[in-house]
């Protein structure tokens, strides 16, 4: 098929999204927990919430795509993110927040499920790796800049306590102790925004390669059976689980350990967290071309471990140097773990990519315990 350059920047547009609305709910953390009144382990259940949603939605995204094709999953996918969205606005309260972020985790893991195939397909196979790394890029760039966004809707509601601005209105309507649900009507926009550019795009036909297909129950069985599947599987869930739960709770950390203002100088460092997340990212590509994988990923986890004992364990300005730093070290570890896994095995590499994409539920389950562990210790 020909190439087109529209589209990849349409997916690449989709990735900054799904970053954005993803990524945004540590900087959120501290406000909900005040606006809610809530535990830690309660507030955990948003993420849990979220994140379970890739653990539920994944496999039938696959087969929504086998039948109902690219386009239309991509619009139903940002329907159930800007549902998700206007439920939070119309109703602010605990139980719709984490239906409204199980809608909006539907939403991106259905988009996650479809985007990859597609970008091989409107790019072309000879420059899949460079756009995969570029779609990355964009992912982590977006996860940087949410966190500054909201600090600029703040800054628009402090002026807006003293003389009209272009958000008034939009503070008039939401609760006094909830500013934070402003970027919730930027979202419901963002996502009515994309689902009338997808509507009027051309998408081509995409013909599924043999490691992008998703096996039969029995091809799974026989997968689960290989220890190397399960450790893979177990590796994935750890990272995410670690990238999210770090991620998640900085914010809180600061404030509760060091007396931070988490709208200010807690979202500043989640924020550098995710950015150099990304410019980890493009050492890593560096170092994979001259260094074995597997030295790269030892050494890039060892160094985290050792970034987040100082972060955890040290004063206010180590701190905010080392949360950002775990991010950078953390970078290179889900692509290796992922190329790695797929090395490990020499069929099946569809359904052995569904297992380790599963995996992604530790985002689900590790900030869960964590607020769980905080509440009782």
């Amino acid at each position: 098929m020909q190439k087109s350059p529209y589209l990849v920047f349409i997916i690449m547009l989709t990735f900054f999204v799904i970053s954005f609305l993803s990524n945004i709910i540590g900087p959120l953390i501290p406000d909900i927990i005040q606006g809610f009144q809530l535990n830690l382990t309660l507030v955990a259940l948003l993420p849990f919430a979220f994140f379970i949603a890739y653990g539920i939605m994944s496999i039938p995204a696959g087969m929504f795509l086998e039948v109902y094709h690219e386009k239309k999953v991509m619009i139903f996918a940002f329907v159930l993110a800007c549902v998700g969205s206007m439920l939070i606005v119309i109703f602010p309260n605990y139980l719709s927040a984490i239906l409204s972020l199980f809608l909006i985790g539907c939403g991106m893991a259905m988009l996650q499920v479809v985007i990859n195939p597609l970008l091989r397909t409107a790019g072309g196979e000879e420059h899949y790796a460079f756009y995969s790394v570029m779609g990355q890029l964009t992912f982590g760039f977006a996860s940087f800049l949410s966190p500054m966004v909201y600090q600029y809707f703040l800054t628009q509601k402090k002026l807006a306590e003293t003389e009209a601005n272009w958000m008034s209105g939009i503070f008039a309507y939401l609760p006094e102790d909830l500013p934070w649900l402003s970027l919730y009507f930027l979202f419901v926009a963002i996502c009515l925004g994309m689902i009338v550019v997808i509507y009027v795009s051309f998408f081509p036909k995409v013909e599924l390669q043999e490691d992008e297909k998703a096996g039969p129950l029995a091809t799974h069985v026989e997968l689960f059976k290989n220890k190397y599947v399960l450790l893979y599987f177990f590796a994935m869930l750890c990272y995410v689980g670690t990238e999210q739960g770090v991620a998640n709770w900085i914010s809180q950390f600061l404030a509760t350990y060091h007396q931070v203002d988490p709208q200010t100088i807690g979202a500043d460092t989640v924020a550098y967290f995710w950015g150099l997340m990304t410019a980890g990212g493009i050492l890593g590509l560096v170092l994979l071309k001259i260094m074995d994988s597997r030295v790269v990923l030892a050494s890039f986890t060892f160094l985290a471990i050792i970034s987040l004992g100082f972060a955890l364990g040290g004063p206010l300005n180590y701190a905010l140097v080392a949360f950002p730093l775990v991010g950078f070290f953390a970078s290179v570890i889900y692509p290796v773990i992922f190329s790695l896994a797929l090395n490990s095995v020499d069929k099946h590499h569809g359904s052995f990519s569904g297992i380790i994409v599963t995996g992604i539920i530790g985002g689900a389950i590790v900030p869960f315990l964590v607020g769980w562990i905080g509440d009782h210790w």
